[in-house]
């Protein structure tokens, strides 16, 4: 049997299997229920609901500039801090209207770390679902005559791409799971500051987290040019040793909680 059957899959299957076990280890260990980290899915979502349709007007509006005959680097560059700003500003942004005016009693580092995980997972389980669903469709391709679903013309890219995936080397074939493994601190070291504008009550820290992922999205955006797909993840894997350092720097006690009052005799 192909190895990359199995690993194809794997990789799927962790892409979603892994947020959805740190949820349930934060729950239950902390003891926080499931609503936080629904809270964070749902943030997430928010957030791509104005970031995609802003970047798609931007890229409409921009290519009609004379941009276009910009120098390549120069043009790279723009995209880096463009695409990391517009990141940091809707997710961020959104995260910090979700702790203001819909979650205003989370105000912990244990919740700030089960909002982030939400926000993270969520985002891991949908891209899991779109790599399984990719998985699926090659497996039945892999075993069917293409010129019988492909047109004429599109016949000899269709073979070529099939090709190209059941052909990879079988380590690249989990790179989606290492990137979400990645992903996720960074996330939850994002929603952590974000918190910390409530805990510590000083703004200055939303702006960190706006730079913070402005900086690690614009790092992926010129990666994605310069570097191989293993370096590249080296460099999210940094990231991501910053955010677990991030996180626990932050720690700070558990609010106590209050008594309930006694009644009246």
């Amino acid at each position: 049997m192909n190895i990359l059957i199995l690993t194809y899959g794997l990789n799927a299957v962790l892409m979603i299997a892994m947020p959805v076990g740190l949820a349930v280890f934060l729950a239950r260990r902390w003891k926080l229920g499931w609503s936080i980290w629904w809270i964070g899915a749902a943030t997430f979502i928010l957030s791509q609901v104005g970031h995609i349709p802003f970047n798609w007007a931007m890229s409409l509006w921009l290519n009609g500039t004379g941009m276009v005959y910009w120098p390549p680097l120069a043009q790279l560059a723009f995209n880096a801090v463009f695409l990391g700003l517009s990141a940091g500003v809707f997710e961020e942004g959104t995260r910090w209207l979700v702790l203001r005016f819909w979650i205003k009693k989370a105000r912990s580092w244990r919740t700030g770390i089960l909002f982030g995980a939400g926000h993270g997972g969520v985002e891991a389980i949908l891209f899991g679902i779109l790599v399984l669903a990719s998985y699926v469709s090659m497996l039945v391709l892999r075993s069917m005559d293409l010129s019988a679903l492909v047109p004429a013309g599109q016949l000899e890219l269709a073979q070529q791409q099939v090709a190209a995936y059941w052909s990879a080397p079988w380590y690249a074939t989990l790179l989606g799971a290492v990137e979400r493994l990645f992903a996720i601190p960074c996330h939850i070291a994002l929603a952590v500051m974000v918190m910390q504008v409530f805990t510590r009550r000083k703004i200055g820290w939303l702006f960190a987290a706006i730079g913070f992922h402005a900086l690690l999205d614009a790092a992926a955006v010129f990666g994605q040019q310069y570097l191989s797909i293993y370096a590249l993840e080296g460099v999210i894997g940094l990231f991501a040793v910053l955010s677990v350092c991030i996180i626990f720097l932050l720690r700070q006690p558990e609010p106590l909680a209050k008594p309930d009052p006694v009644p009246l005799p």
